[in-house]
């Protein structure tokens, strides 16, 4: 039978940003954002928390439709590269294409946070963080890079993230998810609008 995700509690530090703004041939955003929650729960990755889904601006502006958004937390015992693996795994399942940065996706799974783990270093996390926006849409790092360099200043991953994770601290600036949020323009913040209701999410029971 379906098992219920809680909203509100996030006992556990692997965070996932989930998006969808392109439709497939068989699936709208909301519905690939849903499938693709339901693609990870398997006897690796055990999602514990998600928030709802919202409505949210596509970022940069005009560089495509706007998006579908949700959060989760998410118990495992796969190592960082590895989860991101699995993670770009599901993403290519649902048709995920990554064909330019920041271009539309069918499935976007962004890897926030690993049990606050650093990686790969400090140094080379706070280059990535303090890069110029210009520079950031010529250059890619080449490794993974935790948490998200860029998770602080995106609304549409904080507001969703602050359901189930408000109290989450990140590991180099020394915020909460809330003080993040509270540090955001209000108008980017009043653009995260939900679009379900809040009961939670119904899923098939999850593996051990």
């Amino acid at each position: 039978m379906p098992q219920e995700i809680s909203r509100y509690k996030c006992d556990t530090k692997s965070l996932i940003s989930v998006g969808s703004n392109v439709a497939t041939a068989e699936l709208e955003p909301k519905e690939l954002v849903l499938a693709g929650i339901e693609a990870l729960i398997n006897a690796e990755l055990s999602v514990e928390a998600a928030s709802r889904l919202y409505a949210t601006p596509c970022v940069p502006a005009g560089a495509g439709p706007d998006y579908v958004n949700a959060a989760l937390a998410v118990r495992t015992q796969l190592p960082p590269t590895e989860l991101l693996a699995r993670l770009h795994e599901v993403e290519a399942r649902f048709g995920r294409r990554r064909e330019r940065r920041w271009g539309a996706r069918t499935l976007d799974l962004d890897l926030l946070d690993a049990r606050g783990v650093v990686m790969p270093d400090k140094e080379t996390w706070r280059h990535w963080y303090a890069l110029p926006f210009d520079a950031q849409q010529r250059e890619m790092p080449d490794e993974l890079l935790l948490p998200h360099p860029r998770m602080h200043e995106r609304a549409f991953v904080l507001v969703p993230l602050a359901e189930i994770a408000p109290d989450w601290v990140h590991p180099v600036l020394g915020q909460s998810v809330t003080q993040m949020c509270e540090a955001l323009p209000a108008k980017e913040i009043s653009g995260i609008v939900p679009i379900d209701s809040a009961e939670s999410l119904a899923l098939p029971a999850k593996g051990r």
